[in-house]
């Protein structure tokens, strides 16, 4: 009786690191054609209410997730108004007042332009191995697509989310739905991707849609319109002096 129980221990454990072991390669490969040295990318987000929509379009350049520099260019009301990302800190310049802020604090969980985004989703743009523990949970089908269904564990401090699910699609490796979670369980945001593309060698999904579980609306479509990696970026646009040019 005892032999068989310790075999039965023994069996779990060797199954439970093995599950482990194969969570974190395909979370690996997600990071591969999620995350990049650089990249500059033009896209449009639309945020959608019950009475209206609104579509804003931008173009970003990123290094790594240490720096982010975005400026939007329409419509005519945020016109010029440019957001940079140095480390943790975050400033942004509004032509209408001619004036720079810092956003820092509470201030970070607040919505982007009425997005169902924060500035903390906008932010944190590190790779998910760096941040989370995984653990497969089974396979299933999502919008036709073959995908693992992982569940992802915080295992750092300064995270928004303490938990995740992601779909993830067996064949290209990109996310193709996320549920976001409080260390309490509740829901708090979720997002499906698609429009999957291969993009300089990587599969991109090209679209996503935000959804604030707790908020009204019908959610935030975010669209790249154009995608390049390893590009040379001048370093002066990740500047506070670049944000008033």
């Amino acid at each position: 009786m005892l032999k068989q129980l310790v075999l039965t221990i023994l069996l779990f454990s060797f199954t439970s690191l093995l599950s482990a072991q194969n969570a974190l390669e395909i979370l690996e490969k997600v990071d591969k054609n999620m995350s990049s040295k650089n990249r500059v990318v033009e896209s449009s987000m639309t945020i959608r209410t019950k009475r209206n929509s609104l579509t804003i379009t931008s173009k970003s350049y990123s290094v790594g997730n240490k720096k982010a520099f975005t400026e939007y260019l329409s419509p005519a009301r945020e016109q010029g108004t440019k957001m940079l990302k140095l480390e943790n800190q975050l400033w942004i310049y509004s032509p209408s007042t001619d004036r720079t802020m810092q956003i820092s604090g509470h201030m970070l969980r607040q919505s982007v332009m009425g997005s169902d985004l924060s500035y903390e989703d906008m932010m944190d743009d590190r790779k998910l191995t760096d941040i989370y523990t995984a653990k497969f949970i089974k396979n299933e089908t999502i919008e036709s697509r073959n995908t693992y269904l992982l569940e992802l564990t915080a295992k750092v401090q300064d995270l928004a989310y303490f938990s995740r699910k992601i779909w993830i699609d067996t064949e290209r490796f990109v996310p193709i739905k996320e549920e976001l979670y409080a260390k309490s369980g509740q829901l708090l945001k979720q997002t499906n991707f698609s429009e999957v593309k291969k993009i300089q060698n990587r599969w991109f999904p090209t679209k996503m849609l935000y959804k604030d579980m707790l908020k009204q609306g019908e959610g935030t479509e975010f669209k790249i319109i154009e995608m390049k990696f390893d590009q040379d970026i001048p370093e002066y646009l990740f500047t506070k002096a670049a944000l008033k040019q």
